[in-house]
C-alpha cells in the first residue's frame, strides 16, 4: 500500500471533529497534525485522531514536512487570515492543497485579500460546500434537467434548530460569523448558482430576530444574528431562486426541502436533520427522499435515498462530508484536475449572503455589483 495521505487540521471544534470522524472512514488516510487552541476541543479531537501531533500554532503545523494537504475548520472570521498565513509560510515551492470550510470570508473588505491570495497561491483550494454532496441533493442535481425539462424555478426551504453553542460563542455575532445568511445560507446560494448556471445580479430579502437568543448576553452584549427570513435571488440569465429559512422549527420531519420546477414537472429533495436530534420515542429517524412529479402523466414518484449508517453516525450532514472528502482526496492524489468547488464558487456564495444581510438591514433591493 502506498503512503497514507496525511492531513494537517486547523480547528477541531464541532465541524472539525465531524471532518476527523469522516477522515477515519476514508481509505489510506491519516491525520498527521492538529492545531486547536481550545483545551476541551483538543481533548475531544484526540478521540478521533489519537496518533496526530498536536501543535501550538499554524506555523508549527506547517513546518511538518510529511503533510500532504490541509483542512481549515476554524471560526469563520479566521479563514482568510489563515489562508494568507499558509501562503506566506509555505511559499510556492511547498504549497499544499487546502480544503477550507465555508464561509470563505466574512467581510466585504476580504474580497481584495482573497483575490491576492488566489493570484499567488499555486496549489488548489477546495471550498467545503457539504450540501452539494448530500445524497438526496446530489440526486436532484443529477436528475433535475430530465425531470423538469429545464429548470425555471428553484426553491429551498430550511426549517431547523437554532445555532448550537460554539467555542467563544463566535456564532452569536455578525462580525464573527458574517451573519446568518452568510454563515448558514452560503450553502444554499452555492446550490442556486450551480443549478442556474449563472451568476447572481440582485437580491431581495426580508428577515429578523423573532425567537432565538433573545435572553442571551455575552459580556453584556446581545446576539445580533437573525433567526428567520426570505431571500429572492435574480440571476444574469433571467432565472430566479428563493430561500425560506426558519431556525426555530426543529420539530419538522425534514430539515431541508429543495424543489426545482420546469415546463415538464417538478423534482424535490427532502433531507432529514441530524439523527441525534430525532426524538427516540418516534422510532427511527426519517429517510431522505427524492420525489419526481411529472405534469403528464400526473403522479408523484417517490424514491427513498438511504445513506450508509456509518456516514450518518459520522456527522450531521446526511453523509455529505464523507463524499466531499472523497472528491478532495482525488484532487490531492492527482486523480482530479481542479477543485469541484472553487474559490470563485465560495466567493459568490458569500457575496450573495452579504447582499441578503444588507437587503434585510437596509430594506431595499441590493445589487451584487455593490459588493464586488
Amino acid at each position: 500500500m502506498s503512503k497514507p495521505t496525511t492531513y494537517g487540521i486547523i480547528g477541531c471544534g464541532m465541524m472539525g471533529q465531524e471532518h476527523l470522524r469522516n477522515i477515519v472512514l476514508l481509505d489510506n488516510t491519516t491525520v498527521g497534525a492538529i492545531f486547536e487552541p481550545d483545551a476541551e476541543m483538543r481533548a475531544r479531537a484526540r478521540q478521533f485522531a489519537p496518533d496526530a501531533q498536536f501543535v501550538d500554532s499554524i506555523a508549527e503545523l506547517l513546518a511538518i514536512e510529511t503533510l500532504d494537504c490541509l483542512m481549515i475548520a476554524s471560526p469563520n472570521f479566521r479563514h482568510i487570515e489563515q489562508l494568507e498565513e499558509i501562503a506566506n509560510t509555505l511559499g510556492a515551492a511547498r504549497a499544499l492543497p487546502v480544503l477550507v470550510e465555508k464561509p470563505l470570508f466574512t467581510d466585504p473588505d476580504h474580497v481584495a485579500r482573497l483575490a491576492a491570495f488566489e493570484a499567488t497561491y499555486p496549489a488548489p483550494v477546495w471550498v467545503a460546500m457539504e450540501y452539494r454532496y448530500m445524497p438526496p441533493v446530489a440526486t436532484l442535481l443529477r436528475d433535475a434537467q430530465a425531470a423538469t425539462g429545464g429548470i425555471t424555478m428553484f426553491t429551498i426551504r430550511e426549517h431547523r434548530f437554532p445555532f448550537l453553542e460554539k467555542v467563544g460563542d463566535w456564532n452569536r455575532f455578525n462580525r464573527y460569523s458574517g451573519g446568518t445568511f452568510v454563515e448558514k445560507c452560503c450553502h444554499f446560494f452555492d446550490l442556486m448558482r450551480l443549478v442556474t448556471g449563472s451568476d447572481p445580479i440582485r437580491v431581495m430579502a426580508s428577515g429578523g430576530i423573532a425567537t432565538n437568543h433573545l435572553d442571551e448576553r455575552y459580556n453584556g452584549e446581545a446576539p445580533d444574528i437573525l433567526d428567520h427570513g426570505y431571500v429572492i435571488v435574480e440571476f444574469a440569465n433571467g432565472m430566479r431562486a428563493m430561500l425560506e429559512l426558519c431556525m426555530f422549527a426543529e420539530g419538522a420531519r425534514y430539515q431541508e426541502e429543495i424543489s426545482a420546477t420546469g415546463p415538464q414537472g417538478k423534482i424535490e429533495a427532502l433531507v432529514p436533520g441530524p439523527g441525534r436530534f430525532w426524538p427516540a420515542h418516534l422510532g427511527a429517524p426519517p429517510v431522505a427522499q427524492v420525489i419526481v412529479s411529472p405534469r403528464d402523466p400526473k403522479g408523484p414518484q417517490v424514491r427513498d435515498i438511504p445513506v450508509d449508517p456509518r456516514l450518518l453516525e459520522a456527522g450531521d450532514h446526511n453523509g455529505s462530508t464523507f463524499y466531499q472528502h472523497q472528491g478532495f482526496l482525488e484532487l490531492v492524489r492527482g486523480q482530479r484536475a481542479a477543485p469541484e468547488v472553487s474559490l470563485a464558487d465560495g466567493r459568490w456564495a458569500v457575496l450573495t449572503g452579504m447582499a441578503a444581510q444588507r437587503a434585510i438591514t437596509e430594506h431595499r433591493v441590493v445589487e451584487l455589483a455593490e459588493l464586488m
